[in-house]
């Protein structure tokens, strides 16, 4: 089972740590990126207490920004922030190729780790889901963190599916929005990978339940919080996680 103190989660831990927010990508009015803005955030999140940071996910409005500006993104990120978190690059798209090209250039730029997505809007296959994540983690040496987000994808990522993908070397982890806790929780007892909350409504029973951490929206303001109520499950004090938890409840 991947809980706190296995090797799984230790290993997570060193490669994603546990308490991470979605940047969000700040704009100006021409619709350039401020890059200068994109170095407040990330420095205010890591004072807040993130040990990791996803660069270039949805939340980070992926989809709209070119390859150079998510490598710049990264460069930026990794250049105020230093080695006081983790940078997880959001690599994963609809297009196998695309995202492969994209995993090397953020390796290139400093990423720690990858996000990858279930291809979204085709509704793949479960076969189709596999071989585009195997194809994507065969092709980097870092570690990855799928993306399992149905109601934002169009198609989850089965139990069988994430049972088979769990023998990957470099995938580690799952960042879980599927909003199925019976079905993460089984996957979390029967295979090695690591659960992250990927649903902040859903961070307090997720972490019940053996998630390592969070990988949070609200964290932007919260996640200080986010970070005591991963240390309170981990030390088994469920009564200060529950007051967390409805501490948070309106940010959520």
């Amino acid at each position: 089972m991947a809980i706190l103190g296995d090797q799984a989660a230790a290993t997570a831990i060193d490669a994603f740590g546990s308490v991470g927010t979605a940047m969000v990508t700040p704009f100006k009015r021409d619709g350039s990126i401020d890059y200068a803005s994109v170095e407040k955030v990330a420095n205010h999140l890591v004072e807040l207490g993130n040990d990791m940071l996803v660069v270039s996910g949805t939340t980070g409005e992926s989809p709209t920004t070119t390859d150079d500006e998510k490598v710049e993104l990264l460069r930026v990120v990794r250049g105020v922030i230093g080695k006081r978190a983790k940078i997880i690059a959001g690599t994963g798209n609809n297009v196998t190729a695309h995202t492969i090209e994209l995993s090397r250039r953020s390796a290139d730029a400093g990423a720690d780790g990858i996000l990858i997505v279930t291809p979204y809007y085709s509704k793949p296959t479960q076969p189709a889901i596999e071989a585009h994540m195997r194809a994507a983690a065969d092709s980097t040496d870092l570690p990855v963190m799928l993306y399992d987000i149905p109601g934002r994808a169009g198609a989850p990522i089965i139990t069988d599916t994430l049972l088979r993908l769990s023998d990957h070397p470099n995938i580690l982890a799952v960042k879980d929005a599927k909003g199925d806790l019976f079905a993460s929780s089984f996957v979390m007892n029967n295979s090695s990978l690591v659960y992250y909350s990927g649903e902040d409504a859903l961070n307090l029973p997720l972490l019940s339940l053996g998630a390592l951490g969070v990988v949070s929206v609200a964290g932007h303001v919260c996640s200080d919080r986010f970070a005591a109520m991963v240390a309170a499950v981990a030390n088994n004090d469920l009564n200060t996680a529950r007051t967390l938890s409805r501490d948070t409840a309106d940010v959520v």
